[in-house]
């Protein structure tokens, strides 16, 4: 069974996989993957794939496969970019990825002809999906919607029935988790997940968080800050069965030179989804602020809804002519941007911990960012970076201008960051981290449970 409290709480008496605890240790950045343990098959469900901003996905499913696990790819939704604008490796992936959600009216309805068929081949599955969506907690997440999950969760296992795939792992504790969770009810398939935050700590009712915490058969959190607030939503789960698993960029951007950009003057980048959790509207006041030193530029690299907005602001403050708008770019295009910047900024109200930070650091460009979440984990302010306050364009603006002002402060924050990434977030490293813990948690064989 699993922990009582789930069944009880819930009336999830059907289900019977447990969580025996283990002995993950939490510190598993310095454990290496045993040589030669039969390969894991296992089934990673994401929300979308290959996506612009999400690079790190395909990061960790290259490198689980290079350490010997049979990695299956589904996604709730297509790549977020058409074929043309992907990367060959992009482009791959893409090629043999299940995407659970169909795409035009002909493949809408052959998809309801599949669950219609699963459900008459499954019924037992149907039933269990049934009662989940009805005992799990309804305040936030109306029957429709609770339906629309378990409808891509009667496809999702009915794709891994037919690739014998007995094992699902889940990134992210919003709508694609909810659709694992039905997964894992309704066909009796163990999952565990990534938890990232902090916009799901936000919405704990909305996401289920309670209910995947204690479904799941294990939980990584990306920082000590994400696995605090796993803690504090579930506290009758057991500690060990949470592990802080980082993060972390290629040790080649180590190496990458920084590229001499043809421009005068000093130029800013920030790179990040242009919405008002990322705080660009408080870099744009910031930025105004410094006055018109000669040369200074302002490069976003990202999209999103608050463009326009932004491009508003940005023209309102008199600043325009000084920013730059890249829009969304792969990322070989905007390491090689960022790797040309002299000063590298992220003004977040919300962040798990955050990758474009790690490679801004990688590159040797002295990063500014805020005290929030998991980014105090990565950036020691004075000593590998500056931190200010969430939301102060004063304090923002003086951290801009010390960096301006001194080439000798960004030198060394530089070196320092750099050294941190080398000893604390090389991919290479904590995907070896990761591989262990996912031997230690799908290692077992698992015997056919699936109705």
């Amino acid at each position: 069974m699993f922990p009582r409290p789930l069944a009880v709480e819930y009336g999830l008496a059907v289900v019977h996989l447990s969580y025996t605890g283990g002995t993950l240790n939490r510190d598993l950045q310095s454990t290496r993957a045993e040589a030669g343990p039969p390969p894991i098959g296992l089934a990673y469900l994401l929300s979308v794939y290959p996506a612009v901003s999400h690079t790190f996905f395909l990061r960790e499913v290259i490198g689980l496969r290079g350490l010997g696990f049979e990695i299956h790819t589904a996604s709730i939704n297509r790549a977020d970019r058409a074929a043309q604008d992907l990367t060959a490796e992009e482009r791959l992936e893409a090629a043999g990825t299940y995407y659970v959600k169909p795409q035009g009216f002909a493949a809408r309805l052959r998809a309801v002809g599949r669950i219609c068929a699963l459900a008459v081949g499954h019924p037992a599955v149907l039933l269990r999906g049934l009662g989940a969506c009805l005992t799990l907690p309804s305040r936030a997440v109306g029957l429709p919607l609770r339906l629309g999950y378990l409808a891509e969760a009667m496809l999702l296992g009915g794709w891994m029935r037919r690739k014998n795939l007995t094992r699902l792992h889940v990134h992210f504790g919003g709508p694609v988790s909810s659709v694992a969770l039905l997964t894992g009810l309704a066909w009796r398939i163990p999952w565990s997940i990534t938890f990232h935050g902090p916009g799901e700590f936000h919405a704990e009712d909305e996401c289920w968080l309670r209910p995947k915490l204690l479904a799941a058969r294990h939980v990584f959190a990306i920082s000590e800050y994400t696995r605090s607030q796993l803690l504090r939503i579930a506290p009758e789960s057991p500690e060990t069965k949470v592990s802080v698993i980082r993060l972390g960029v290629r040790s080649s951007l180590l190496e990458q030179a920084r590229e001499a950009r043809p421009r005068e003057g000093l130029e800013i980048v920030c790179t990040g989804r242009l919405v008002a959790a990322k705080g660009q509207r408080i870099l744009l006041r910031a930025f105004a602020a410094l006055g018109n030193p000669s040369g200074l530029r302002l490069t976003m690299i990202g999209d999103g809804p608050d463009r326009g907005h932004l491009e508003r602001l940005s023209r309102e403050l008199g600043i325009a002519e000084r920013v730059e708008w890249l829009g969304a770019r792969n990322h070989d295009e905007t390491l090689s941007r960022v790797a040309g910047a002299q000063i590298f900024v992220l003004a977040s109200f919300a962040e798990g911990l955050p990758v474009a930070l790690m490679e801004a650091m990688a590159l040797g460009v002295p990063c500014i960012s805020t005290y929030i979440a998991g980014i105090p984990e990565l950036i020691s302010s004075e000593q590998n970076g500056l931190l200010v306050p969430a939301g102060s364009v004063e304090r923002l603006r003086a951290a801009m201008e010390r960096l301006i002002a001194d080439a000798s402060l960004r030198e060394r924050l530089a070196g320092c960051a750099k050294r941190t990434v080398r000893e604390e977030y090389l991919l290479e490293s904590n995907h070896q981290a990761l591989g262990a813990a996912m031997r230690e948690v799908w290692g077992e064989r698992i015997g056919e449970r699936q109705g």
